[in-house]
Order: C-alpha cells, then structure tokens, then sequence
C-alpha cells in the first residue's frame, strides 16, 4: 500500500499550476485584490517546500540546527503577521504573542516528556503550533484595528472621560478579538465529521493505527486551541497598551 494519499509525478505538476493560476485568475475576477499574491505565496511555498525537503534530514539529526530551524520559523511568522496587522518596526510586536503562546506549550510538552527532544519530534510539533499562533496573531490584529478604525470616536470619547487609553482601547477592541480563535473552534468541533486533518492523516500513512493517529490529532487541536488562546490575548494586551496600534493612534503610545 502506498504511504502517499497523491500520485507524485507530471500531472500533479500540472495540477499545481493549473489550481494555482484558478484561483488567481478568480481571485483577479472577482476583484478580491489578491491575485499577484497567490501566484507569489504559491511558487514562495514551491520553493521554500523543496529547500526543507532537501536539508530537513540533516536539520532534525542536530538539536542545535533543530533550535535554530525553530528560531527561524518564529522570525518569519512574527514578521509575517506584523505585516498584515500594521506597518513600520511596530509590527514585530506580533512576536510576543507568537513567541510566547507556541514556546511556552512546546517547552511544556518536552519537560513532561510527550514530546522526545529530537528533531523529527520538535520541528513539526513547533512549526504546527506556531503556525497556529501567526494566523491567530493576524486574525487578531486586523480584526481589532478594523474596528479601531471604524469605531475611533468611541476611544475618544472615553479619553474625554477620563479613561486611561488601555482601558478606552479595551472597550472597543476586546469584544471582537475572540473571533480569532472561530476557525479553530471550528475545526476542533468538526473534527472526523468534516475533516480529516493533516496530523491524523500523516500519522495514519506512517504505519500507526487509527486510535493512535485519532490521539494524536486530539492532542493537536486542543495545543493549538490553548496556543491560539495566549496569542489573542496577549494581542489584545499589545494594541491596548499602544504596541501595535496605526500612526494615528500615536497619542495613545
């Protein structure tokens, strides 16, 4: 039985392409104003997927190439969800809640010993939860500066009466952070019903056996859950205090 759920060879370089040029060609139409950049997130994963898949082998033989691996993977997913959340050397404020919800989980797990210290184990448990913590950083950010946008006169009004700017900025912005953790909440809720996430499937096609692919999986979207959970407050803690605010909230800093 092949250990594959996909036919690697010609086709499937073609339908690459071809999904690829779909959905910008879509997104272009539809005028999501998206389309360049799914073509450079596309051939960006093409290459960067190749890269690991040449060097990985002797990454996880070295546990200081396995911490150094992590480091990078933490540095460019900070950078990556301070870009989408504001602009300027504000933006690697994103690296606290990123930094501190994946690592402090992954410590956790190798001091109680769920996870052996060996590079095959670490990088992609690290790389699953700080996957996890970029997106709810980003979603966090966005969410929270839209409505800071749309809904500045209120943080003003409670400047004007005397509230200190966290708490004015608190007001707005701390009930709309918790949609960050939905898409989680969704796919834990879902889960075996909808899909059959990427854990349990690669886990099922290395040889184990379904409960334990299903134990796996559990353990992933509960980390990633708790993960998600610190990055979104702690989000929510940088833009109150003035961190990760847009220039026009200087004043607030």
């Amino acid at each position: 039985m092949s250990s594959s759920i996909l036919v690697v060879g010609p086709k499937l370089g073609v339908a690459l392409v071809v999904l690829t040029v779909a959905a910008a060609v879509v997104a272009t139409v539809g005028r999501l104003g998206h389309g360049r950049q799914i073509l450079v997130a596309a051939g960006r994963a093409a290459v960067q997927l190749a890269a690991v898949s040449l060097l990985i082998t002797a990454i996880v033989m070295s546990l200081w190439a396995t911490a150094g691996f992590v480091v990078l993977m933490c540095v460019v997913a900070a950078g990556t969800a301070g870009r989408r959340i504001t602009r300027g050397r504000h933006g690697w404020w994103a690296a606290v809640p990123i930094v501190v919800g994946s690592m402090s989980v992954v410590v956790g797990l190798l001091a109680a010993g769920l996870v052996p210290l060996r590079g095959i184990a670490v990088i992609p448990v690290a790389g699953i939860l700080i996957g996890g913590a970029m997106t709810a950083t980003s979603l966090a950010g966005r969410r929270i500066l839209d409505e800071l946008t749309s809904r500045w006169g209120e943080v003003e009004a409670g400047l004007a009466l005397g509230l200190p700017p966290r708490d004015a900025v608190l007001l707005v912005c701390r009930p709309v952070a918790g949609q960050a953790l939905v898409p989680a909440l969704d796919q834990t809720r879902t889960v075996g019903l909808v899909t059959l996430p990427g854990a349990f499937v690669g886990v099922l096609l290395g040889g184990a056996d379904p409960l334990t692919a299903g134990i796996t999986q559990v353990f992933v979207l509960i980390g990633l859950l708790a993960v998600e959970a610190v990055a979104v407050v702690l989000t929510v803690e940088l833009v109150a205090r003035g961190r990760l605010l847009p220039a026009r909230s200087a004043a607030l800093r």
